[in-house]
């Protein structure tokens, strides 16, 4: 192909200047007219530009001639050229279309060929699924197995079934299915152990308590110290059922019957949890974080001592009336075996029975100086001691040593002799159950009961003083001396056989005769509380035995004391002096069976009323027309 050159395309570009198109420099026809035109002469390149005019007339005419002769063809072509342009438009708008259909349609193809991909796996699994169809159903119906073991209580096989459902969760954690299993049989699990648990609030006894328990410790879901407090809890929740059982009309009852239950059900407990769990052999090895096992236990009985101490301590203040030293006598049992358990607890016992006999005594005295007072109010000196004292059948001498008797001439004033039955019977009450450290409070309760009576008689005498007649000022000192020279000093003695000196200085660690010194402990201030009627009361001598009646009534008991046989145990006396049939005195106050009492087995704690002299409840009984002047 032939090419311009440099140079003539130098020429050229000078003759044709900006008439030079560039695609003439590739075109092969006008490199070759170059060199030919380059090799004319003058003459000849002279009449080339004419040459080219005739060639170029002779051309179009030859064009016109042939367009003439087939302008049907040149129709036909034009036709077919704008038909096959239009066709060549549709072609390219519907590959367009295709080009853009295709990405989606592969898109397409790619999922049906997926989906296809899945179904077939879908199809083997089917196919391997109706293969192991029996092994299948077996797991799946594993809940519903565990659900019927559960609720039959066929805990061996819920246990069996849990241990395999354990090893398909570890292999197989990741599949749905197994999942769905496992949830379900959780469920069941809870109801088996909420079952076991139940079983341990029922009425129990050792061998379904160890079985229940080896179920639980098998079931792996609690601590060793937990599965104590579970047990625990779980009993204690009986017993307190049990409890709440008991009807709470009768505080006596009641309390009796909670003693009993306790004492019973609760020595079970414990026996179970000794039996079951060990506190000297630890599961968890040394080295290792354990927790003290043995305080749960502890602190757990610790718990149902303090609710029994509670129970009691509510019902003895609503009231068990004369039967404290019963109730006493079964507290002091039920203590005295929970010490083989390492729980005694009798040493809590004393201070409520004291607060509880404390605060009924202080009533009944209470009581006594109310109705001393109306009595008083009531009462007008009338001149038939002298007839009175005639009629009194004479007493006969008791032949059992120690026995008290009250003084037959308080039957000439009723309101003394109403008041000394009123205390003589609070002190019967009280000698029922009387610990030895209410001396001091019983002693100042009497001795303040004692001063309000002696301000009782203070205010008659002023009432009186002025409308006194000389026979009545007589009645009236001799009144007075029957209450300084024979009440007081026998109410003194009645204390001394509920707290006796000898007792008292073996406690305060002294000799019998300076116990007077530490106070008026178990003997009356007669000096105080006869102060206020020194200007009533007559002068006689000697006086030593009203100033110093402390001392000399400490000797004597203590004299008493010493003539008991030494064989004789405290509880003994107790129990004989309970049981001697005492005189009463009638003065507008109804007669009062005798009590007696049961010594407890357990008592630990020193008793007063343990003593060598029965107390008399009341003084004993007139005529009838004496009780009739009494009453008048």
């Amino acid at each position: 192909m032939a090419t311009v050159d440099v140079e003539d395309e130098s020429i050229l570009v000078s003759i044709f200047k900006d008439s030079f198109s560039e695609n003439w420099r590739e075109n092969p026809d006008f490199a070759a007219y170059l060199s030919e035109l380059s090799s004319y002469g003058v003459e000849k390149l002279n009449r080339e530009p004419e040459r080219l005019s005739e060639e170029r007339a002779h051309i179009l005419q030859q064009t016109r001639e042939l367009a003439f002769s087939n302008y049907k063809t040149f129709i036909r072509t034009a036709h077919c050229t704008k038909q096959i342009y239009r066709d060549f438009g549709r072609v390219e708008s519907s590959l367009a279309k295709l080009l853009d259909k295709l990405p989606s349609f592969g898109e397409k193809c790619r999922g049906f060929v997926k989906e296809a991909e899945d179904i077939g796996a879908s199809r083997r699994m089917n196919s391997l699924t109706l293969n192991r169809h029996t092994e299948i159903l077996e797991i799946l119906e594993i809940p519903q197995l565990m659900d019927t073991c559960v609720r039959n209580g066929y805990y061996e096989e819920a246990l069996e079934l849990a241990a395999y459902v354990k090893r398909l969760e570890k292999k197989h954690s990741s599949l749905p299915v197994i999942q769905g299993i496992v949830h379900e049989f959780r469920q069941s699990a809870q109801l088996m152990l909420n079952q076991l648990l139940q079983q341990l609030r029922s009425n129990s006894q050792l061998p379904v308590c160890l079985r229940v328990i080896g179920y639980l410790r098998r079931m792996d879901v609690f601590t060793e110290a937990e599965l104590r407090v579970k047990f625990l809890q779980a009993r204690g929740s009986w017993l307190r059922s049990v409890l709440a059982a008991i009807p709470d009309e009768d505080p006596y009852f009641h309390i009796t019957k909670t003693i009993e239950a306790c004492r019973v059900h609760l020595f079970d407990i414990i026996t179970q949890y000794r039996a079951i769990f060990s506190d000297e052999d630890p599961l968890l090895p040394p080295g290792g974080q354990t927790v003290n096992e043995s305080a749960i236990f502890h602190g757990w009985v610790v718990q149902q001592v303090a609710q029994f101490l509670e129970t009691l301590d509510r019902d003895l203040k609503r009231g068990v009336g004369s039967r404290l030293d019963s109730l006493l006598g079964q507290c002091m049992y039920f203590g005295l075996s929970f010490s083989r358990v390492g729980a005694d607890f009798r040493g809590q016992l004393a201070p409520m029975f004291q607060r509880v006999a404390m605060n009924t005594f202080h009533k009944a005295v209470k009581e006594a100086v109310d109705k001393f007072q109306e009595d008083m109010n009531l009462y007008t000196l009338i001149s038939l001691p002298s007839m009175l004292g005639n009629t009194i059948p004479p007493v006969a001498p008791s032949t059992q040593p120690g026995t008290l008797q009250p003084p037959m001439a308080l039957l000439d004033f009723p309101p003394l002799a109403c008041f000394l039955n009123n205390v003589l019977t609070a002190f019967n009450d009280l000698r029922l159950c009387c610990p030895i450290g209410l001396a001091q409070e019983v002693t100042r309760c009497l001795e303040d009961a004692l001063l309000k009576v002696t301000k009782l008689i203070l205010v008659f005498h002023r009432a009186e003083e002025s409308a006194f007649s000389s026979r009545e000022r007589e009645l009236f000192v001799q009144f007075c001396c029957a209450f300084a020279e024979d009440m007081v000093p026998f109410l003194n003695r009645c204390l001394q056989v509920l707290f006796p000196p000898a007792q008292l200085a073996q406690i305060l660690g002294v000799p019998p005769a300076q116990v007077h010194k530490y106070g008026n402990i178990g003997c009356i201030s007669v000096s105080t509380v006869l102060e206020p009627l020194k200007f009533v009361l007559p002068k006689r001598e000697p006086m030593s035995p009203v100033v110093d009646l402390a001392v000399d009534l400490t000797s004597l008991t203590t004299a008493e004391a010493e003539l008991l046989p030494p064989s004789k145990s405290p509880s003994s006396e107790k129990a004989e002096a309970a049981q001697e049939p005492v005189p009463t005195l009638h003065a507008q106050q109804p007669q009062v069976a005798p009590s007696t009492v049961e010594p407890s087995p357990n008592q630990t704690e020193p008793i007063a009323n343990e003593t060598q002299k029965s107390i008399p409840e009341e003084l004993p009984p007139t005529n009838t027309n004496a009780d009739k002047t009494l009453s008048g």
